[in-house]
């Protein structure tokens, strides 16, 4: 049965246009509570990252549930993988997550962790689907949910934080500036690195409901390179408004994206001798990375774009460690679904385990130049149909002449197209990936 609602990361769009209103979330709710209510706990966590319609969806998704019978705990501001672990330890049945991510304030999304505090099984996702078209019934007042806000929630995941670096390190006399994006990790990334002994300049810790991701975070880094050198820190460290992705900064101001992460992480676990087979990337992750990983006798194994998908393959293959350039991190050992801070301080242990700068970590891995252009498209046309297309998309590919890759693909969130050209000389891979793209905004 083929998804109506639910896409490769829940339900995400523009705030007051279907399917992001009040009235669809209720009925989701609702849908959700009657799927969930049949089993375990009948309990739901509800988080939420800082954009104003928060308040919103929240409230939605709160009468909807409580209409069917769950009774809900109201976590408020908190990262995506705070939801996973909170979800877990409060033995619910499903955790929900009112967050659009790294996209501006404007939109929001609504997904939902299983009780394991993994991405919600397809069969539970279908069968909220098949619930969403039938009639929404209130349940008798005696068989009514009950909401209550978890007061200490922030400070639980905190502790949950630090207990991912090792009791013999610490990271005094490490200065790092830490960009929360005004998002969900504004209350707590600060305080878990000021914890494990680290000097600490924290930006992006001014929420106002509409400054989410706006020029600051992972997918915009100036200002965070801007502060690390002027400060003289060490490294910086950016997380998107929900906190599962990271990006990080060298004391010279170089970003290391998320592929670099995941060589750090990597090479750290081998050469604990932790290791579990090899590295799951994606179609989009660089070829650096897998060259350098291949330097290192590490298995490397490419899934299609998404961390679920990341995720998938980590299980098939029985490995631990995946992630995407983008900033999703994984590594299984330490918890189930990408999560920005603990990232981050595994590659904080990596550098304490080495004695070697982030820099320094970095340069085992060399990037090949990879140039990624988005075109927008309007609904109801298939730019990736157009024989134009195809037939330009050809002509790259022979220039290319197997020393380097094109990958074409719609976003799974945006109304998107992703051109990503990767080659040996950086003016060549622009000029391809331009060449690209032009074509599809024309069939477009």
């Amino acid at each position: 049965m083929a998804r109506k609602y639910f896409g490769t990361d829940g339900v995400r769009g523009k705030v007051g246009e279907f399917p992001i209103t009040p009235e669809f979330a209720m009925k989701l709710g609702w849908a959700a509570g009657r799927v969930l209510s049949q089993r375990g706990t009948r309990k739901v966590l509800i988080g939420k990252d800082t954009r104003i319609s928060g308040y919103l969806l929240e409230t939605a998704l709160e009468a909807g549930l409580v209409a069917a019978g769950v009774d809900v705990r109201l976590l408020g501001p908190m990262p995506t993988p705070a939801v996973s672990y909170l979800t877990r330890t409060f033995r619910a049945e499903a955790g929900i997550v009112i967050s659009a991510s790294h996209n501006p304030y404007y939109d929001n999304g609504i997904k939902f962790f299983s009780a394991d505090g993994t991405k919600l099984p397809d069969d539970i996702e279908l069968a909220i689907e098949e619930a969403m078209e039938q009639p929404m019934v209130c349940e008798p007042s005696e068989r009514l949910g009950k909401a209550q806000r978890i007061d200490d929630a922030a400070g639980r995941y905190i502790e949950f934080c630090k207990s991912h670096l090792p009791n013999h390190l610490n990271l005094s006399g490490l200065k790092i500036v830490i960009d929360c994006a005004h998002g969900a990790t504004y209350h707590i990334a600060p305080s878990v690195f000021r914890e494990l002994g680290a000097d600490v300049t924290a930006i992006g810790i001014q929420p106002n409901g509409l400054n989410i991701n706006d020029h600051c975070g992972a997918t915009h880094t100036d200002l965070l390179q801007k502060t690390v050198v002027e400060s003289h820190a060490d490294l910086g460290i950016a997380y998107d408004g929900d906190g599962d992705r990271v990006m990080m900064v060298d004391h010279t101001g170089r970003v290391i994206d998320g592929d670099e992460i995941v060589y750090i992480i990597a090479r750290n676990a081998k050469q604990q001798d932790k290791l579990q087979g090899g590295v799951v990337g994606t179609l989009m992750s660089n070829m650096g990375l897998e060259i350098a990983l291949a330097e290192l006798d590490i298995p490397f194994a490419r899934s299609a774009v998404g961390d679920r998908y990341v995720v998938e393959m980590l299980g098939q293959k029985g490995w631990r460690i995946g992630g995407e350039n983008s900033g999703h991190v994984l590594n299984l050992d330490h918890t189930g679904t990408g999560d920005g801070i603990i990232a981050s301080l595994q590659v904080l242990a990596a550098m304490l385990n080495a004695s070697l700068s982030l820099a320094d970590l970095a340069q085992g891995m060399h990037k090949l130049p990879q140039v990624l252009i988005n075109v927008r498209f309007e609904k109801g046309t298939a730019p990736l149909e157009n024989q134009h297309v195809k037939d330009v998309i050809q002509q790259v590919e022979k220039e290319l002449a197997g020393q380097g890759r094109v990958l074409i693909r719609k976003s799974g969130t945006e109304p998107l197209i992703r051109v990503m050209v990767e080659g040996r000389v950086q003016d060549e891979v622009q000029k391809m990936a331009q060449k690209i793209a032009d074509s599809v905004k024309i069939a477009s």
